[in-house]
């Protein structure tokens, strides 16, 4: 399709420098078109409405291919939306360009035990190196099948790092706690670790809002 902006009859006469500026200009605008879908894409996650959210991702990679490996976000709306599969591929695809992530490969084992069972998402579990944060080490074990909750609470406890720290080590902590026992089908604990993420040990970043997020999708704020 050629924009009528662009159309050769209006061309003639024009220099190549300002042709470029105008294209250039184009481009950008694209650009910025998929900036306000990533915009409108979050919070419509952040607004519990993930089915919507999911639309509007789709509509980033439609103008910015290139970012489909980098929208992770993507992926956690594909799960409250309850498409799974896509779910998993999202998280398979940020793998690629994200390989040292345990957040990454516990919510692809959550995406692979809601589609496929418990088992199928311990074998296809993503192997991770490299995350030093606390208590992510921890996290992957107890989704690996060899470690306990009990450590995960217990690498969180430390208050060592500072009140903050503490306080944002607890939110993942119970965060991926209720997402590890909501894979596991056991509701009563799922909601209990999700409402200490959500409340108790709340924090403002996306993943702290994502534990709110949840609460709000599964009824547990009334």
């Amino acid at each position: 399709m050629i924009l009528p902006f662009f159309a050769p009859s209006r061309l003639r006469g024009w220099s190549k420098s300002f042709l470029l500026l105008l294209f250039t200009s184009f481009l950008h605008a694209e650009e910025k078109s998929a900036q306000t879908y990533m915009r409108e894409a979050v919070s419509l996650f952040f607004e519990a409405k993930p089915k919507e959210s999911v639309a509007a991702f789709d509509k980033v990679i439609e103008l910015a291919p290139q970012t489909a490996p980098q929208l992770w976000q993507r992926g956690l709306a594909l799960y409250y939306a309850a498409d799974y599969q896509e779910g998993r591929k999202q998280f398979e695809l940020h793998q690629t360009v994200n390989p040292h992530d345990v957040e990454n490969a516990a919510w692809h084992f959550i995406c692979v035990a809601k589609s496929d069972g418990l088992e199928a998402a311990q074998k296809a579990l993503i192997s991770i190196e490299g995350d030093a944060r606390v208590p992510m080490k921890e996290v992957h074990d107890l989704f690996a099948g060899k470690g306990t909750e009990e450590a995960v609470l217990k690498a969180a406890a430390n208050k060592d790092a500072g009140a903050e720290e503490w306080r944002n080590q607890q939110c993942y902590a119970h965060l991926y706690l209720g997402l590890y026992h909501e894979a596991l089908g056991h509701t009563e604990k799922a909601k209990e670790h999700m409402l200490k993420a959500a409340k108790d040990f709340s924090m403002d970043h996306y993943m702290g809002q994502t534990a709110q997020v949840h609460v709000k999708l599964r009824g547990w704020d009334k």
